[in-house]
């Protein structure tokens, strides 16, 4: 139970900051009827959940055969959950309005491409996953990633609903909060990162 936690709270402090996937969603939350919110809303989480998978079990392969590769993703990673932390938690929240009427297969398109072509996804994703790939007990990572699959659920179809329901209470500063919350996990988890990989390369 703890690994599933440890995976859900740092797969929703991963997807929650507002970015480009985030603001399509909740612009859909504040302009479409119910239907095509909720029909949105799974269209990013399968592309999100997706990746997470791809990035957790690809990198992870490559990291059970090289113990080398294994210590410098881990190294890397928390160095990079770190940087993404401090700079989410410094970030500025901020709505801006776009045009999100569009056919369904054009947002299928667009969720595709934001995600599995968006080489700084893959980049932060494969490290991000890969990282705690390499600092897990084999026996518990599917735990840890099977939390981390659940916070996009539960992030999506949260935000989707409240945006929907709620949207007119939705500001700047709201998402300042967001972002500074998710900055402050991220943070934790990079620093606990590298400390295990301090005891694991043997420097402490």
């Amino acid at each position: 139970m703890m690994y599933f936690l440890q995976g859900f709270s740092i797969g929703l402090a991963y997807v929650a900051p507002i970015g480009s996937q985030n603001l399509f969603v909740i612009n859909t939350g504040l302009t479409q009827p119910t239907k095509r919110v909720y029909q949105t809303a799974f269209i990013v989480m399968f592309f999100d959940i997706t990746l997470a998978l791809a990035c957790f079990f690809g990198v992870g392969a490559l990291m059970d055969r090289f113990n080398l590769l294994k210590m410098a993703i881990m190294l890397i990673g928390s160095l990079v959950l770190v940087y993404m932390g401090v700079t989410l938690a410094l970030a500025k929240g901020s709505m801006e309005r776009k045009d999100v009427n569009m056919p369904l297969k054009k947002v299928i398109s667009m969720a595709c491409v934001v995600t599995w072509f968006n080489p700084q996804a893959l980049i932060d994703g494969s490290l991000l996953f890969g990282a705690f790939r390499a600092s897990l007990p084999p026996a518990d990572s599917s735990m840890f990633i099977l939390g981390a699959s659940c916070a996009s659920a539960t992030w999506w179809l949260g935000l989707s609903t409240l945006t929907h329901l709620f949207g007119a209470k939705l500001n700047d500063k709201v998402l300042r909060l967001i972002n500074i919350v998710c900055g402050l996990v991220i943070l934790f988890y990079g620093v606990k990162l590298l400390l295990n990989f301090a005891v694991t390369a043997g420097l402490f």
